[in-house]
Formats: structure tokens, sequence, C-alpha cells
């Protein structure tokens, strides 16, 4: 015979052994235990609760615990219900083994079916065979059918005495209003970081097992407040490691990253230094940390900076986050979040999640040379009068008619690359005729929305001088005319009155532009050339005419 040990066959994982048993032992979830707990010493216990809440947070934990409770008899058979310990009853020890008859756990995730509800509601009519209630515990509740949630509507609203039911569900907006209204509701939370590391600690000593904090910390951390998800990992960790949790342990069983080598690498691309940043990424690759995780991890130092710059009185252990925050403005940090909260998105989907990662951090410290809108704006008044002859204003909609930039007169440098306006007293000399005019007028001024308005929602049907009459279409701006009127008269220096008219007038500028469009696509299908083609390829079709004005032959 050999003289090594057997495996340990009735081994059971950490989830179900330390499974809470009673009120006692249920962690992160004071609210609900605490109004459980009225209920059930007042006597006020409702007929249907639903629980509802994200994969681990103890859902179906809570549903026995309150079956057990409802259904205490104690050592000798004739105690009431109790909100205690239900270790000395053996009804309650035979619930939570999923064995007593008047206790019935149903997965609705594979009895969706409405013969399937017929079965339960059958056995509604009679009374328990040993416990106080016949309980009907239904996990994933929104699995069910329409069918199957119509057939339990009548009895889940008047249900016999002593039938109680209880749903879960992580999915609650799936779940029919008219069984919501028949139920009374808890949101069970995700169990915080803190909580989660002192019961992984008390884990550990049961189980005899030695575990840094910086380990538990990492795994409360990557259970996102599930205790089962983290119970996963910490049986995980205990598996790999024997007797000793270590964080470096964790680190690379999760793929993570080391946190301060991951603030060095924000800390280096919001400088600008593209090179360091770089190298530090290739380090975090090489020593096995995921991309997809280190830009979660980046988004969340983001956050927290965030945070900090927002609230500078937040609490905050981290020295180091504290500084950094204080250094970075809000749009800078905006700007980053945006920049990885991309960059998150593509990483998944990337054919080679390194490559879409680095190309990730090369966008965040280019971005970290462009200055912040405000400081342009600030530098930008605060130039002599003579300097500012062109205004920078956000750039307008896309049209044919769109202002261009030119250098000054008599200059020989290049248009720059942005839209500009000229002085204010370029403006009035401008005539105003149609609808293109008023658009190209606003375009200049910076008015880019009320522009954009104009040019997609309003039908022109009167134009003279210093009046205007127009449709404006349903969708658009209530005080569209309101507002138009007062910016015409301060843009011409003349007073313009514009008015609404039921008339249908011209078609809106979008509209023309649409209809040249369809017009050309129709003088470019009738050319025999074009016939040839699409004859010649079947299914193909014409999709954009370029090139016009070169080769109008």
């Amino acid at each position: 015979m050999s003289d090594n040990k057997a495996p340990n066959l009735e081994y059971r994982v950490l989830a179900r052994k330390y499974r809470p048993r009673n009120f006692d032992e249920l962690i992160g979830q004071d609210a609900l235990v605490r109004t459980l707990r009225n209920a059930i010493d007042s006597g006020r216990v409702a007929h249907a609760f639903m629980l509802t809440g994200v994969r681990g947070v103890g859902k179906t934990t809570t549903a026995r615990i309150i079956a057990k409770a409802l259904n205490y008899k104690g050592h000798n058979g004739k105690s009431g219900p109790t909100t205690g310990p239900t270790d000395d009853c053996k009804l309650c020890q035979a619930i939570a083994e999923d064995r007593h008859p008047d206790v019935i756990e149903m997965d609705a995730a594979s009895h969706t079916g409405v013969d399937n509800m017929r079965e339960i509601l059958d056995g509604v009519r009679y009374a328990p065979t040993e416990a106080r209630y016949k309980i009907y515990v239904i996990d994933e509740v929104h699995m069910l059918s329409k069918s199957a949630f119509n057939a339990l509507l009548k009895t889940l609203e008047e249900p016999p005495p002593h039938v109680k039911f209880i749903f879960a569900t992580t999915e609650i907006r799936k779940v029919p209003l008219t069984v919501l209204s028949r139920c009374q509701r808890f949101d069970l939370r995700r169990v915080d970081i803190p909580t989660l590391s002192e019961h992984f600690l008390d884990i550990c000593k049961k189980e005899k097992v030695k575990a840094e904090d910086a380990a538990i910390q990492l795994i409360a951390r990557a259970a996102d407040g599930s205790v089962r998800d983290g119970l996963s990992l910490l049986d995980q960790a205990m598996s790999l490691g024997g007797d000793t949790v270590t964080a470096q342990l964790v680190t690379d069983m999760l793929g993570l990253g080391d946190r301060g080598r991951t603030l060095d690498l924000l800390e280096k691309a919001l400088t600008g230094d593209m090179p360091e940043a770089l190298k530090i990424m290739d380090e975090i690759y090489r020593s096995g940390g995921d991309p997809l995780v280190l830009i979660q991890d980046l988004l969340d130092f983001t956050h927290q900076l965030t945070k900090l710059r927002a609230i500078p009185k937040v609490k905050n252990e981290d020295k180091r986050l504290a500084a950094l925050a204080a250094e970075l403005s809000m749009p800078t940090l905006g700007r980053t979040w945006q920049i990885l909260l991309k960059g998150l998105g593509e990483v998944q989907n990337a054919p080679a999640p390194h490559a879409a990662a680095e190309m990730v951090i090369i966008r965040l410290a280019y971005a970290a040379d462009l200055p912040d809108p405000a400081d342009l704006v600030r530098k930008l008044k605060d130039q002599p009068a003579s300097t500012t002859g062109q205004t920078l204003i956000a750039s307008a909609p896309q049209r044919d008619y769109a202002p261009v930039a030119r250098a000054p007169k008599g200059s020989t440098q290049a248009a720059p690359n942005i839209l500009t306006s000229p002085e204010p007293q370029n403006i009035t000399e401008r005539a105003v005729r149609n609808l293109e005019d008023i658009v190209s007028l606003l375009d200049e001024a910076g008015e880019v929305m009320l522009s954009s308005q104009i040019y997609q929602s309003v039908h022109l049907v009167r134009l003279e001088e210093g009046r205007l009459e127009i449709r404006p279409h349903e969708h658009a701006p209530p005080k569209l005319a309101q507002e138009l009127g007062p910016m015409l008269t301060k843009l011409t220096g003349r007073r313009w009155m514009v008015s609404i008219s039921g008339l249908p007038g011209e078609p809106t500028l979008a509209e023309k532009k649409q209809n040249a469009r369809a017009a050309e696509f129709a003088e470019a299908l009738a050319l025999p050339e074009v016939a040839q083609i699409l004859a010649i390829f079947p299914g193909a079709q014409l999709t954009d005419i370029t090139g016009r004005d070169e080769h109008k032959d």
C-alpha cells in the first residue's frame, strides 16, 4: 500500500462551507436584516418577498434563512419563529440541506413554462406536512415566461395563510410590475471592500491559513462586492499558496500588475513621458499583467484622482494619490477618463490587446501636451487687441457654404487649421439675402448651436430687410424665433423682427442639400457608363460621387 494520503473527496468549497446560517452571520445587508427581524418579531411578515441584487450577495442564502426563521420549532418542537440561531432545530437543518418537503426551491431558468407553475399552484392548497409554513423559493424568477407569470398572479395576491413566496433575481427590470406590486422588495447591496476583507481574514483564521492584508485587499477588490466570487478566489489562492497567501501570489493569480507600477505608468503618461510610460507598460505585460485589467486599473486610479481633485477633503490613505491629484486639473482628468474609457472597449475587441493598450497609453501621453481649454481662452483674452484679429470658435457643421479661414491681407503665412472670424465691424457689412447668409453669419460669430438648428429645422417663408418669417420644424426648440431675432440685431446692427408663419415655406437647408445630392445620384445613374458597370457587377450600388468639379464633362 502507498504511504501517500488519499485526497479529501468530501472537501466543500469555502462558499458552501461558510454560508450564513442565520441573520447574525449575514454580512453587508444591515437594512435587510433589521427589517426582517422587526417583521418576524412583531408578526408582520409579508406573504411574498422579492430579493434582488448582483450575483453572490446572498439572495438564495437569505431566502433559506427566512424559511428557517419562520418555521423554527426548537429542539422540543414547541418554539415559535425566531431571528436568532436555528442550529438546534431538526426541521431547520433539513431546510438548510434542501431536503424538507415543505420548502420547495425551484430554478426558474430551467422551469420557465406555465406547466411548471401549475405544478406549484396545485400544491398550494394543501397544508404543510410538518413545517409551520409551506414556502416556495423561486430563483432567477425573471426567467419565467409571460404565461407563467400570469398563472402566478392570482395566487400571489391572495395566497392561503400557510404559504409564503420568496423570489430571487438579478434582473429586477425583467419582472412584471404586476408581480412586483404584490411583493415586499429588498435590494441586496454589494458588500464593501472593508467588510469583505474582514470576513475573508476571519475565514483564513478558521482555515489556519496565513494571509497578508494586501493579498486579502486584492481579493476583496477583485470580488466587486460579491461574497461568493471573493470566496471562490480565496479558495483558489489557498490551493495555490498552501498555508500562506501573499500579495504577490494573488497578483500573479489574477493577472494584476503592481499597483505602484500602474500608478507610475499613469503618472508618466499624464506628464507626457511616452518612452518611460511604454517601458513600464512593457514590464507589466512581461510580468504577466493582463492589458484589459491594466486599463481597468488606470480607470480606477483616474476615478480616485478625480474625486480627490473635486473634493480634496475626501479621506484617502494614499498620500501619493493625493499629491498627484493636487497637480492635475479637472479638464486633464476628464480627458484622461474619456480616453481610457474608449480604449477599454478597443482593448476588449482588439485581436492584439497588448498593442491596443499601448495605443491608449500613446494617446494619453500625446494628449498631455495639449493645453486646457480654459488656459487657452485665458491666453487669448490676455493678448493685446492689436494681435487678436482672429478669434477661436467652435467648429461648425460641414456645409457647402461654411466659412473658410483666411490669412491676414498682405501676409504670406498659410491659413490656420482652425475656423476663424473677422473683426466684428466686418460682420455689419454682410448682406442677409437668404438662410444661407444667416447660417454663415451665425457660424462666424461662434453661435454654432443656433446655426445648426436653423440649418436643420427652419423653413424660410419670407425674408425682407429687417423682417424674417419662418416655419420651424415640429422638433425645433420652442424659443428658436425669440433667440434668432436679438442675435441678428446684434450681428448686423439693424433691428430684426422674426415671426412664425403657418405657410409651408421653402425646404430646410438640410433638405435642399439632400435633394441636390439625390439629383446628383439620379443624374449619375442615368449615365450609360454607370448603367453598364452596374449590369456587369450585379448587386453593386452607387455610394458616393467625387471629383465632379474637376471632371464636369
